[in-house]
């Protein structure tokens, strides 16, 4: 049951601070008549006050009790001001609670709020007997407990303050009043008051600004670097200039508005910019913080790299052109002790060399053929006592090799030994074969481009509703062949059906292809592994290597394939598309590095006039470094080979020809700079001209 305190009448008034004015009001120690009282507590300061002896204060007290003892009423001795006491005041004024009757006393600190209730409790026990004992607990202990629930409470508040205050721009009102019903925000208003827990509320708004503000200076210095580089991307307009000329050299720029904003106000984190989250310009203000000037710098330094590092390639360019060292075909193994140097380390990653070393290969190779090429056709001589079927043999090829072998232009292919072999077979096949297909010039052959011109010009009439039939009834089915050697041809052949569906299906581009596939790992002249079978007609050969000796093998396959089309004028078959994929196993224990394999399959795809993939990265792929996009894209590019073929119209007959107006002989030359495509054009604008065969056109 609740009790009610009540204290009607003052027994003293005791007040220091009048200015020396006590004695005038009369000291009075009790009431006089009837007192109506039920209990006293009877208050001790054990602070330690000015000007103020306590031991005088204890003879007041123990004057002041004799008083209350003559009412018989219960009385607590109340130790005030604990917090500032003094010990031996504590304990003398136990020692003096222990003379009278072992009086209960009760330690307080009504500043700090400790104890005060359980002051008034153990008086109102004393009082009235039914009541439970009150536990009278020492001072520190119950501050303990006290700081405990406090900190209890706070940590609730604080919990409850996060959870519905989202934004630094709410107010205490409010937010007080959406806190109101919660014990939470109750329980610690009734411990610590209002404008404590308004402080918690404002140092958690003004954290979630900071936190903003945080914010949006990481967006805007990770947006500065950009900044930067789309506004002074040149080094020689800001490397003489101080932090003031660049940024007037910033403002003058026609983009700087879609970068940045200039602000009426500054600080940019006081304004109300910082709060329009659509704005994510940059404040111009912030580039005269430390991390904006930091970034300033690292632009520059990145600039001066950056043009160090080009420097530094074109030096090695150079340094290529000149080296004697350099010849075509060299490893990069070989070559590297010989041009390289401390800087070039420094500067670059090797692979980076690595990149311009083989396109700098690549471009004195491809001199080197052409004017190997040329020392062929000066030597035709050499080529005129051969058989019909144009093959050399071994002596015949030893004597051709030792009259060309003097010239420099012969020597200069020494280390690629195997390709000058072919240009040499090739040549030989061309003098007594000549097609596009034994073209030197192949694929920039006259014939051939004259057929794409005219191809691409005129589609017959007569022949549009075939060739749609043709377009529509072939265009679905994709016939490869998978040329490989020591089960690689197989392997794959199962990792393609296992991406199919159950009959044999293949999506492309969104659209479902029927795939077959002819793996050959053997002899191509046997007819168990021919191209071509009078049951299928292959699009396209997909050919893997993993060494030397199967890339020789896929060579030695393709020569075998095409020498057995050679020499029939009759018939002229398109090339079959040939793509060639390193598909080394990862682990593998070979001692061929992956770069000498790569180097090697691309000089042989520029001598099979073919496609090189690069292997696909470890760890994406099957068990052999191929991945199903580059399945995807030779299966695409043989589909859209196998779409123009279709679209290529019929040689006209024989009568056709005869029954020409007019016909125009045009003589060029293959490889020619002035070649076809500056030509024809101009005969073929006319609306009164069609195709005619061997790559004649018809005045109709």
């Amino acid at each position: 049951a609740a009790t009610k305190l009540a204290s009607a009448e003052k027994l003293m008034y005791f007040c220091t601070d009048q200015l020396g004015l006590e004695q005038d009001f009369e000291q009075k120690q009790m009431p006089d008549g009837k007192l109506l009282v039920d209990g006293f507590l009877l208050c001790v300061d054990v602070s330690r006050g000015m000007n103020r002896n306590f031991d005088d204060q204890l003879k007041f007290v123990s004057n002041l009790y004799n008083q209350l003892a003559k009412t018989k009423k219960p009385v607590v001795v109340v130790l005030t001001k604990c917090d500032e006491g003094v010990e031996r005041y504590i304990r003398d004024a136990h020692a003096f609670a222990l003379s009278k009757k072992n009086l209960q006393v009760v330690e307080t600190s009504a500043r700090s709020n400790v104890n005060v209730d359980l002051a008034f409790g153990t008086l109102v026990q004393l009082v009235d007997r039914s009541r439970g004992k009150a536990k009278i607990i020492p001072y520190f202990e119950a501050l303990k407990q006290q700081s405990q629930q406090i900190a209890a409470a706070k940590d609730k508040y604080e919990w409850l303050v996060s959870r519905i205050v989202k934004s630094h721009n709410e107010a205490w009102p409010n937010v007080s009043r959406k806190m109101l019903p919660s014990p939470e925000y109750q329980d610690y208003v009734y411990l610590e008051g209002t404008q404590k827990a308004k402080k918690l509320f404002l140092q958690h708004v003004h954290r979630l600004k900071q936190e903003h503000v945080e914010r949006r200076r990481k967006m805007y210095l990770a947006l500065l670097p950009q900044a930067f580089d789309a506004l002074i991307p040149d080094l020689d307009e800001i490397d003489h200039l101080g932090r003031a000329k660049v940024e007037k050299l910033l403002e003058a720029k026609p983009d700087f508005l879609k970068w940045f904003v200039v602000l009426e106000e500054t600080p940019w984190d006081a304004t109300s910019h910082v709060d329009d989250v659509e704005n994510e310009r940059i404040p111009f203000d912030l580039l005269e913080t430390p991390p904006a000037e930091q970034l300033y710098e690292a632009h520059l330094e990145k600039l001066r790299n950056e043009r160090k590092r080009a420097e530094m390639r074109r030096a090695f360019r150079e340094n290529l052109e000149t080296s004697p060292f350099i010849t075509p075909g060299k490893p990069w193994e070989e070559a590297r002790s010989f041009i390289m140097n401390e800087d070039f380390y420094a500067w670059l990653e090797e692979s980076v060399y690595m990149d311009i070393y083989g396109k700098h290969q690549k471009q004195i190779i491809d001199k080197a053929k052409e004017e190997f090429q040329e020392l062929l056709l000066e030597y035709s001589e050499l080529f005129y006592e051969l058989e019909l079927d144009a093959k050399p043999s071994k002596e015949k090829m030893g004597v051709i090799q030792d009259v060309l072998g003097e010239e420099q232009r012969f020597k200069a292919l020494q280390k690629l030994q195997a390709e000058r072999d072919a240009l040499i077979l090739k040549h030989i096949h061309f003098v007594y074969h000549p097609t596009k297909e034994t073209c030197p010039s192949c694929p920039g052959c006259v014939d051939s481009k004259v057929e794409q011109l005219l191809g691409s010009r005129f589609v017959r009439p007569s022949e549009r509703n075939q060739k749609n039939l043709l377009l529509d009834s072939g265009v679905d089915r994709i016939n490869l062949v998978i040329l490989g050697k020591d089960g690689l041809a197989r392997e794959l052949a199962n990792e393609i059906r296992a991406l199919c569906t159950s009959d044999d299906k293949y999506v492309i581009e969104g659209k479902m292809y029927e795939l077959s596939l002819r793996p050959i790992e053997g002899n191509v002249r046997l007819p168990v592994n021919a191209f071509q079978t009078p049951t299928f007609q292959p699009h396209g050969c997909l050919c893997l290597y993993n060494s030397k000796e199967s890339l020789s093998y896929v060579v030695e396959s393709i020569e075998k394939s095409r020498e057995s089309t050679l020499g029939r004028r009759d018939n002229h078959p398109v090339p079959l598309p040939l793509t060639l994929v390193l598909v080394n196993k990862r682990g593998d224990a070979s001692g061929e590095t992956l770069h000498s394999l790569i180097q090697q399959g691309q000089q042989i795809a520029s001598k099979l006039q073919c496609v090189f993939l690069d292997p696909a990265s470890a760890g994406i792929g099957y068990g052999r470094n191929i991945n199903e996009r580059q399945i995807g894209q030779v299966l695409k590019g043989l589909l859209d080979s196998k779409r123009n073929l279709n679209l290529v119209g019929c040689a006209p007959s024989i009568k056709e020809l005869a029954d020409a107006d007019l016909r125009i002989v045009v003589c060029l030359m293959c490889g020619d700079p002035f070649g076809a495509d500056d030509v024809l054009p101009a005969l073929l604008q006319a609306q009164a001209y069609r195709p005619g065969g061997g790559g004649s056109v018809l005045l109709e």
